[in-house]
């Protein structure tokens, strides 16, 4: 009986160490938008290549990253997140 105590318990304390874990790594990852912040232009243009198929679309994001005063680097995480919209 004991060691099925003892079976159960380490099994408890083990699943609990591997959620922390899986906790601690979730959140060491950066979302989506901030990586798309810290892209080089490189990266950047290489999106707005592919976004250049949607135009209007497009401007339309464009315009509203400039009435909300975004520019530069601020304003990549709104206008990736308005394409993908």
């Amino acid at each position: 009986m004991r060691t099925i105590v003892f079976i159960a318990a380490a099994l408890f304390v083990g699943a609990g160490i591997a959620l922390a874990q899986a906790s601690v790594a979730q959140a060491a990852q950066p979302s989506e938008l901030t990586k798309v912040e810290h892209w080089t232009t490189k990266q950047w243009n290489a999106a707005k290549s592919d976004w250049a198929r949607d135009k209007s679309k497009r401007a339309d994001c464009q315009q509203l990253s400039t009435d909300r005063g975004l520019a530069g680097k601020k304003s990549w995480s709104f206008l990736y997140t308005c394409m993908k919209t």
